[in-house]
């Protein structure tokens, strides 16, 4: 407990008698008398004060957040003293993170009950907790604070923005997945299985006509097969250092595991079967391919305390690695940011090695940095030398990603803020064309 101004306003006032004292003797014991009176008083105040310890706290809160979403925290108090308490609540947050609501100040009822909510917002994926839950409150006669401590220690998981799959199936509903920047297709099947037939269509290919049927109906009509189905689909995350990049105060990296969620749980609603690797200079995570939407889970658990590396991610081992985990032809779309030309030609010396088992979807993240300072108009001769050495190495790579396409590999390149909807549009158009 501490003293709150109010108390020593009142020693202040009997402060200048006892020094007019010093020369008058009766005020001196004026002085004392005042003061005597405002102890009295302030141990009065901490006689009739209602005690912290008759207030018993809780804690509401999912094990499981998701980074970059406010989660909802509900503080429980109850009051088992008899009179009604205002006291001063501030809940300590894993960090990084930022709070709504939080310090907050409540009311309770003698023998009552009452429950806060504020919304917390983590930065970070991983493991973390909440704390302790620090108390503050006013004694009866304002002459006193109270503050305490309480241990009330909860643990979390931090996972990936999971919320987004939530918001995908709500537009999907609404057919307004558009809105997200993903194009859906329509997959027309070219497997051996039949479905159904119907109506020719202008698109359709000539193998696709029933003869027999089209001449008892005098008509054209084409066979329909089910699209295919149970194909391996291998979501490769570089964790290296590169990923340690940011944009607008997101890593690459949580970048890049926010798409791969998303991504796996609309491949997993197409009925493929779903693997997932992260690796840096060594292989960091591997799940083993997975089928159905509630799977989504187990790639969740095994992803969602990854953290970029400060070394460089090796291509090699990584490739050698999946080729020797994942034999089964798959679609492979791999999640990494290239830093100049010399980095992507150690990628493509990785990748052709093993490019006749797998088709490869490599999804580069751009530099925002670079991408700026290469189309600023200079003023002055140094912003020029800059804006021409960016220029010169965005172009050169480019032409590799050129030459990476022409030996078989498929290449996207996104803005940070829209890779989830440029892996995912890659991945369909895979599905609509067949390639796999």
């Amino acid at each position: 407990m501490t003293p709150r101004p109010r108390m020593l306003l009142l020693f202040a006032c009997t402060f200048p008698i006892l020094i007019a004292g010093i020369w008058m003797p009766p005020l001196r014991m004026l002085g004392l008398f005042g003061n005597l009176i405002v102890v009295g008083a302030a141990l009065a105040d901490l006689f009739v004060s209602e005690s912290l310890a008759k207030l018993k706290f809780e804690r509401e809160v999912s094990e499981v957040l998701s980074v970059g979403s406010r989660n909802p925290v509900n503080l429980i108090v109850r009051n088992t003293g008899k009179t009604s308490v205002v006291v001063d609540l501030y809940d300590e947050t894993p960090q990084p993170g930022s709070a709504s609501g939080n310090p907050l100040t409540m009311e309770v009822a003698p023998m009552q009950e009452r429950i806060e909510r504020y919304t917390f917002e983590p930065h970070e994926r991983g493991r973390n907790s909440f704390d302790s839950i620090s108390l503050r409150k006013e004694s009866t006669f304002g002459l006193w604070t109270f503050t305490q401590q309480r241990p009330v220690k909860t643990k979390v998981r931090i996972l990936p923005d999971i919320r987004a799959v939530y918001r995908y199936e709500l537009m999907a509903r609404r057919n307004r997945v558009d809105e997200l920047g993903i194009k859906m297709r329509r997959l027309r099947g070219q497997g051996s299985e039949f479905e159904r037939l119907r109506e020719y269509r202008r698109d359709d290919e000539m193998r696709q006509i029933d003869w027999k049927a089209s001449s008892r109906k005098q008509e054209l009509v084409s066979r329909e097969f089910n699209v295919e189905q149970n194909q391996n689909i291998l979501i490769a995350v570089d964790c290296g250092r590169s990923m340690l990049n940011e944009s607008d105060g997101v890593s690459y990296l949580d970048r890049a595991l926010n798409a791969s969620i998303m991504l796996s749980y609309i491949a997993l609603g197409q009925a493929d079967n779903v693997g997932f690797m992260a690796f840096s200079n060594k292989v960091e995570r591997v799940v083993r391919p997975v089928r159905g939407k509630p799977a989504i889970q187990t790639i969740l658990q095994h992803s969602f305390d990854l953290q970029p590396r400060r070394e460089t991610a090796d291509y090699t081992l990584a490739m050698e690695q999946l080729s020797q985990r994942f034999r089964k032809r798959s679609l492979v779309i791999l999640l990494t940011h290239v830093v100049d030309d010399k980095h992507l030609e150690e990628l493509h010396h990785a990748l052709k090695s093993i490019r006749s088992r797998h088709l490869f979807l490599c999804v580069f993240l751009q530099d925002l940095g670079l991408t700026n300072l290469a189309t600023k108009v200079p003023t002055s001769d140094v912003e020029a030398f800059q804006c021409s050495a960016a220029a010169e190495l965005l172009t050169a790579v480019e032409k590799k990603t050129i030459t990476m396409k022409d030996s078989g590999i498929l290449t996207m390149s996104s803005l940070p803020d829209k890779l989830t909807s440029t892996a995912i549009n890659g991945y369909l158009e895979v599905k609509a064309r067949h390639l796999l």
